[in-house]
């Protein structure tokens, strides 16, 4: 259970679609990473669902003809993923705050995630306040760790874009 999490809040979706998450963070091709966001119980977990497909542009150089996808793009979908669910328990609604990484710590990697994959990004909450929170992470393709990580944000909710 988390500094934050009494129980859960049943007021808030239990799934995020790709127009909800669209909303609440500012990310925008190529760099939103997270397709669906499942599983939601507000201030403690989330599942993001990542579709991992060649036309994506880091694939063009890492590495023609054998396209992985780069670990620090996983860790950022994990982000991504963190932020829906702070945004969808907080209540960001339209504003699409700011989140900016304040660390990222226990970063390991697994297996290559290629193109085809369907990448399960599992965010569960450490800590969370008005403005940091902290999250494990742990990136899994077919049910196997690709990547895992311990990471903290810091929202600012006085900066935003508009979509």
């Amino acid at each position: 259970m988390t500094d934050s999490a009494a129980s859960p809040d049943l007021t808030v979706p239990s799934e995020a679609d790709l127009a909800t998450i669209m909303k609440i963070i500012p990310h925008r091709y190529p760099f939103l990473l997270v397709d669906k966001v499942r599983d939601i119980t507000a201030r403690q977990s989330a599942v993001g669902i990542k579709n991992v497909t060649f036309n994506e542009p880091h694939f063009q150089g890492h590495f023609p003809g054998a396209p992985i996808m780069p670990g620090v793009t996983i860790i950022e979908a994990m982000a991504q993923t963190a932020a829906v669910l702070v945004g969808m328990s907080v209540g960001f609604g339209d504003k699409a705050p700011l989140v900016y990484f304040m660390s990222i710590d226990k970063a390991k990697f697994r297996r290559k995630v290629v193109p085809g994959d369907v990448l399960e990004l599992h965010v569960q909450v450490k800590r969370g306040s008005t403005r940091i929170w902290k999250f494990e992470g742990v990136a899994k393709v077919d049910g196997e760790v690709a990547a895992e990580a311990e990471f903290a944000a810091m929202i600012d909710v006085n900066a935003s874009v508009s979509a």
